[in-house]
């Protein structure tokens, strides 16, 4: 082997071996990540991959999924031209069509649906992630559509939807100031490496934890001062007797809430009237660790909360628990001051960067004028209506299927996946009676083949994109390879179907690049200047929140306080029930002697986010298998052993994974792994199933069976 063999063979980069190191970034995941990437190219080709050191997210390091990148976006499935479906819905009969072809049909087939049926039977959805985001809610208005919408409606937003009736804006933990850190349903030892570690640097540092979580994680194991395994779905009743405690000794903060609460007597007096034996058998708490979280809580000053995006927020109780959760900051004193839980501001797709964009306002700027009253689930979910600026779409095959309030016809989607909502066959059926179904993806998904059209999108690799990263940074990154096959950006489609459709507005027209510089106008930061920067750009210190600021304002709330009793969901139609203390009520579903097993569906693992990297060899690899998590007391009374085939049955569905008999799990407990598109845990749950307030999906408010097979 010569030397130049040999450096090839090591990938060195150098212009004798034609190997070139672009930066990009990886985009598998959540936006709150989207951590550096430094990518290898010869030939056109990514060779190798590594973390980018210096970048502010990830400094050099890659978590298993971003270690991943080259095989997905290689992956053999991978879409290389438009299609259009030739066989029956679900087939995955197409036949490979043009870009002029594909973009005329879509404009023929949703221009005769609008005006046959109006621009809102036409449903405007986006799944994966989040960086065109603002650009697609912008062309489904200009088309007229008031139908937006997102996975946020299964993900996240609910947490955030509880800030905003709380307290009016989202909070983040203040961790560098806080010594006590309540982490609450947070696994993120299985998901958000960096937080993880976080904590971890905090317990170094000397501070408390108090884990609250069913299961015995990573977390728990090596941070936790004080443990609450919890019930699943009964969260919320915990909460709020940690609540009572506090307030019936007299360790409230009593001058913080006299100024800056508002609805506390009729709060105080649901809570203080909760009984902690009670609270300790329906928890499964024992009264004297619940005891002792209350006086952790009162006395460990200033605090912090964190609970996880999805873990309290699926549940049919969810909304109302995580609103219970926060507003142990309202009581103790730990909202808007140093150490405690800040308020903030979103900078560009719900990343709390410091400085504002204008995204937000760019995508509902040209909404209809119906557009608060007439999208999807509005009626049936005022609470979502009112705080979120996109229809609930866990209320989109309902009303595909009823055609009430009125008739949707047609779908026009980028990266569904039917999978995140219960009972996927439920919208797979709604699907079925459409007239026109839209997908762009990656890959020819089960989604996807439900498809009229389905067009080929590109990776982070092979685009445009503006991030944005906590601390004040903004990047902007260059596709690193060219498109594979004949894929398009997200955002480049869009503009070409503005131009097709002859719809009017000028920033769709102009392209990506356009939209993001005026999104960015008043930052002072220019699209040039971040290409020119090899990392990402410091365009702000926000610095620590002003002790009390925010408060000293005014919240953004009715009162202009934080709401203990919420005037929003007051102010509701009374005939829904909604209550508006954060009381706590049973989740939808309660094991029984049929279904006696409390059934926690999308547990996280390192490896996968959905269903995406399963079909990646190298993630696939460390979990080969679907799998269920039961504990060593319920294997051993069912005589099942690890590895066994086990079938979890509802009322609903079943399926078939194998048993992985842990200690990690309470008895009566089942915890499914994430994203098995081959045993999908929400095909046993309910389509029904949703938290009244949000409209989220009861998927930990589930029960099953186990049987062995």
């Amino acid at each position: 082997m010569t030397e130049l063999e040999r450096k090839i063979a090591a990938k060195i980069p150098g212009p004798d071996t034609g190997i070139t190191i672009k930066r990009t970034m990886c985009d598998i995941c959540t936006p709150l990540c989207h951590c550096g990437i430094d990518a290898y190219v010869k030939d056109g080709r990514v060779i190798k991959i590594e973390g980018t050191k210096g970048h502010p997210m990830n400094d050099g390091v890659l978590c298993t999924k971003g270690s991943c990148n080259r095989n997905y976006i290689y992956r053999e499935d991978r879409i290389r031209t438009p299609l259009k479906r030739v066989g029956p819905r679900g087939s995955g009969e197409f036949a490979p069509i043009t870009w002029d072809e594909a973009y005329d049909l879509i404009a023929e087939k949703l221009l005769g649906i609008r005006e046959k049926y109006g621009p809102n039977a036409v449903a405007f959805y986006t799944g994966y992630t989040k960086w065109y985001r603002f650009m697609l809610q912008r062309f489904a208005h200009v088309f007229g559509s008031v139908n937006y919408g997102t996975e946020s409606s299964a993900c996240f937003t609910a947490s955030r939807m509880a800030w905003l009736t709380n307290t009016g804006k989202f909070a983040r933990p203040d961790m560098p100031a806080a010594k006590l850190f309540v982490g609450w349903g947070s696994a993120t030892h299985y998901s958000r490496w960096n937080v993880a570690n976080g904590v971890d640097a905090f317990k170094r540092r000397g501070g408390t934890v108090l884990c609250v979580d069913p299961r015995i994680t990573p977390g728990v194991q090596r941070n936790a001062d004080l443990h609450l395994r919890v019930k699943p779905g009964t969260d919320g009743l915990l909460a709020n007797c940690i609540a009572g405690i506090i307030i019936r000794n007299g360790w409230h903060d009593k001058a913080y809430i006299e100024k800056y609460v508002h609805g506390f007597e009729p709060y105080a007096a649901y809570v203080t009237a909760l009984d902690v034996e009670e609270t300790s058998r329906i928890t499964g708490v024992p009264a004297a660790d619940i005891e002792a979280a209350a006086h952790m809580i009162a006395t460990i000053k200033p605090m912090s909360v964190e609970n996880n995006p999805t873990s309290i927020i699926h549940q049919t109780n969810g909304f109302q628990t995580a609103r219970a959760i926060f507003a142990l900051t309202a009581i103790t004193g730990n909202y808007n001051t140093p150490g405690g839980n800040q308020p903030l501001d979103f900078t560009f797709c719900e990343q709390g960067a410091g400085f504002h964009t204008e995204d937000e306002e760019f995508a509902v700027e040209r909404a209809p004028a119906d557009f608060d009253t007439a999208r999807i689930g509005a009626k049936r979910f005022p609470v979502w209506s009112r705080l979120v600026t996109q229809m609930q779409a866990c209320d989109m095959a309902r009303q595909i299927l009823e055609g009430e309030p009125y008739p949707v016809r047609a779908i026009y989607a980028h990266g569904m996946n039917h999978r995140i909502f219960t009972d996927p066959e439920y919208l797979v059926r709604a699907i079925d009676t459409l007239d026109f179904f839209v997908d762009v993806d990656l890959f020819l998904t089960d989604t996807a083949k439900l498809a009229d059209v389905v067009l080929p999108a590109c990776s982070s690799f092979e685009r445009e994109e503006f991030k944005v990263y906590p601390g004040g940074f903004a990047a902007y990154y260059t596709p690193v390879i060219e498109p594979l096959y004949e894929s398009r950006s997200d955002a480049r489609i869009l503009q070409d179907l503005t131009a097709r459709m002859g719809l009017d507005d000028p920033y769709l027209s102009a392209g990506y690049r356009a939209c993001i510089e005026h999104v960015l106008e008043g930052s002072g930061v220019s699209v040039e200047a971040l290409i020119a920067s090899e990392l990402p750009v410091k365009v702000a210190n926000p610095g620590p929140p002003k002790p009390y600021g925010y408060l000293e304002r005014g919240c953004d709330t009715a009162s202009g306080k934080i709401e203990l009793y919420s005037e929003l969901i007051a102010s509701c139609d009374p005939a829904l029930g909604l209550e508006p203390l954060p009381k706590y009520y049973e989740p939808a579903r309660r094991p029984d002697e049929t279904y006696p097993f409390i059934l926690q569906t999308g547990v996280r693992v390192p490896n996968a986010l959905h269903s995406r990297l399963h079909k990646v060899p190298w993630a696939r690899a460390l979990r080969p298998e679907a799998a269920a998590d039961i504990s060593m007391e319920d294997a051993a009374r069912l005589g099942i052993e690890a590895g066994d085939d086990i079938c979890l049955y509802s009322g609903d569905g079943s399926i078939c994974v194998k048993a992985n008999p842990t200690s990690m799990v309470a008895p009566g407990q089942v915890f499914m792994y994430h994203a098995y598109a081959e045993a999908d845990a929400a095909s046993l749950i309910s389509a029904g199933d949703l938290d009244p307030y949000s409209g989220f999906p009861g998927f930990k408010s589930a029960v099953c069976n186990i049987r062995k097979l």
